[in-house]
């Protein structure tokens, strides 16, 4: 069944914020990704039936790939990890528990590690999803060609297949052994390359 794709955002002081510190250091392109990511992942629950928290699901989403901007890129941890502390201080600083800081922060960290499913948690399930294909063009049947068109026109790909491919190249080179280097070595750029939202 293909996803109904959300046409509004959460209303909160902290979707708000993270908003605003996705659009102050990430390329159009990757700001773009981000959002994007939200919404693939956010009509993916709606399709399955999956119950979320969406301003959590949001707050993630908007912050995931900043340990890959030039801010925040670390030279010794992985993206995953930098991006998850990072959020982790955001979300500190928002006024959220130390359990719902830690989930966020979860969250960034496991869309890069081993599938998880929706009932052992949900969030990260629907990031890795929505990650997958914005990135790579998996599960493209869950996507219609209606709503393809519909998140392209709001949120374009601004040549975001070469710009991720690019740094992804960059923190394999230089942290052997991460999660970017094992997409690397298993053929990210030849998806990226055939990804159908760049046909």
């Amino acid at each position: 069944m293909p996803a109904p794709i959300p046409e509004t955002f959460p209303q909160t002081t902290a979707a708000a914020a993270a908003l605003a510190v996705a659009t102050r250091f990430c390329s159009p392109a990757l700001l773009n990704h981000s959002i994007r990511s939200y919404l693939w992942g956010a009509g993916y629950a709606g399709a399955h039936g999956i119950g979320f928290d969406d301003e959590l699901y949001y707050v993630s989403s908007l912050l995931h790939d900043l340990g890959l901007t030039e801010t925040f890129d670390s030279h010794e941890v992985p993206v995953e990890d930098a991006g998850g502390r990072l959020a982790w201080v955001f979300c500190t600083a928002a006024g959220w528990s130390p359990d719902r800081c830690a989930r966020a922060e979860k969250i960034i960290v496991v869309h890069m590690r081993d599938p998880v499913t929706a009932a052992e948690d949900p969030e990260s399930h629907l990031l890795q999803v929505a990650t997958s294909w914005d990135v790579s063009g998996r599960r493209p049947e869950e996507f219609s060609a209606d709503d393809r068109a519909a998140v392209l026109a709001r949120f374009p790909r601004l040549g975001f297949g070469q710009e991720f491919l690019a740094a992804f190249e960059e923190q394999a080179r230089r942290k052997p052994g991460c999660a970017a280097a094992h997409s690397v070595a298993g053929g990210i750029g030849g998806r990226i390359a055939a990804h159908p939202l760049d046909a």
